[in-house]
């Protein structure tokens, strides 16, 4: 039977604090969040791993902790931040950042990732989940501190930008392969400047891919 609390202490010792994720309400969190219990009992021996768990037949994952702890990290969150989690699958993520933030929407299109998330998070009063299109955000709850997009995007997030709050930041994987990158958006009045925080890669999110380009 695996252990897993010894599990989730060797993720965190190994590939979390190892890749320059100094802050300690992350690891902390991540250290409580048995992840675990948002995957189905198949896959729960593949939640301590360091790779991105697939989800069904429709390519969706579960972020690899390692990127989602340095994403997590970028976008300098405060206690009191208000926080939108798009494309939260089953609600990992939304539950480390509920126990760093004030409030946290997690947006997921795919109704049965839905439920799940909502079964998942059931004992997080501060989160709430939503069901959309991920590109078009949750401008209902907005606007917001920070946005979370878990998973690798190959179009500007124009609509969700449009739901930071004036100093608010967003966090995302640009490209795909091996060239991706992490990167950060902060918005100044109506303004929003970006740059590149870190190497990464990540599953693609529906909706966010590049249409294809037609040569004559």
């Amino acid at each position: 039977m695996t252990d897993f609390a010894a599990a989730r202490r060797n993720m965190v010792d190994g590939q979390v604090r190892t890749t320059d994720v100094t802050d300690l309400r992350i690891t902390a969190a991540m250290l409580e969040v048995p992840r675990e219990a948002f995957l189905p009992p198949a896959k729960a021996g593949l939640a301590y791993l360091d790779l991105d768990v697939p989800f069904g037949e429709d390519g969706r994952r579960l972020m690899k902790p390692m990127v989602l702890a340095k994403l997590i990290q970028a976008i300098d969150l405060s206690s009191t931040d208000r926080v939108l989690d798009v494309g939260c699958v089953t609600g990992y993520a939304a539950a480390v950042l509920a126990r760093i933030v004030h409030e946290v929407v997690a947006l997921e299109q795919d109704a049965g990732l839905a439920r799940e998330a909502r079964g998942a998070l059931a004992s997080c009063a501060n989160v709430s989940v939503q069901s959309g299109p991920l590109t078009q955000g949750w401008p209902q709850g907005g606007p917001y501190d920070a946005i979370l997009v878990e998973g690798s995007i190959e179009i500007a997030p124009e609509a969700l930008l449009r739901q930071l709050k004036d100093g608010g930041r967003l966090v995302c994987v640009f490209g795909a392969g091996p060239g991706a990158k992490a990167m950060l958006y902060c918005r100044s009045g109506n303004d929003i400047g970006g740059r590149t925080v870190f190497d990464a890669t990540a599953q693609l999110l529906p909706g966010f891919v590049k249409p294809p380009e037609f040569a004559f």
